[in-house]
């Protein structure tokens, strides 16, 4: 009985389920009409892709901006007199002439290029730049009949883009006299003037008071004229 066992144990099945099983390769054919099928899975998830935030996300967005904010949206764009756009709030525009507020200095390609954006990258203890401000304070002080100590930090240094449109309402103030004598206007009107469009600090806690120079010189040819 026992060698009988030994013989069934060991036989032609046992044999067969000891060999590994194998699966037969997929022929060419299937081969393709899986990479077929992939691809059209992928060409569906890039179409839709493209539809919903090449599309539908930018469109939504843009609907939003013109809805909520149309002026921000669109560049915050400010026009003169004759209703001709003349600039943008958010970009500072380089005034020459002693008849103009002027704003910072600016280190952006010529002066306020928005192609060329970023400050002078001189370090605080640059001997470069100490010589620019203290040549830029000598200057101001001259041209606005002042104390170069009372001249400010925003009139002799550029700002990190090149491109700010606002000045402090000290350094606006103290351009008064300089204005209004070129333009004979009286001085205290175009304080009165500065004032008017002096900006608070958004929320009233973010950021420090602010004049845009663009809209001050608008304001102040319409006066003038």
């Amino acid at each position: 009985m026992i060698a009988m066992s030994a013989a069934i144990s060991v036989g032609p099945a046992d044999d067969l389920l000891a060999q590994p099983q194998t699966s037969p390769a997929p022929s060419s054919g299937a081969i393709a009409a899986i990479a077929g099928r992939q691809l059209l899975v992928a060409l569906r998830l890039l179409v839709a892709m493209t539809v919903v935030l090449g599309i539908g996300y930018p469109a939504i967005v843009l609907g939003l901006g013109q809805l909520v904010a149309p002026a921000a949206a669109n560049g915050s764009l400010i026009a003169g007199p004759d209703g001709q756009v003349v600039g943008s709030s958010l970009i500072g525009q380089d005034f020459t002439g002693d008849e103009w507020f002027v704003g910072r200095p600016s280190a952006a390609g010529n002066g306020y290029d928005a192609m060329s954006s970023g400050g002078s990258n001189l370090a605080a203890d640059s001997p470069e730049l100490e010589q620019q401000i203290d040549d830029r304070r000598t200057e101001i002080a001259a041209a606005n009949g002042v104390d170069p100590a009372t001249v400010t930090a925003d009139a002799v240094t550029a700002s990190g883009s090149g491109l700010d449109p606002d000045i402090s309402p000290a350094y606006a103030l103290l351009q008064v006299n300089r204005v209004a004598a070129v333009r004979g206007l009286p001085a205290q009107q175009v304080n009165d003037l500065v004032q008017s469009h002096i900006q608070g600090r958004t929320l009233g806690f973010i950021g420090e008071e602010r004049v845009n120079v663009l809209e001050l010189n608008l304001a102040l040819a319409q006066l003038a004229g």
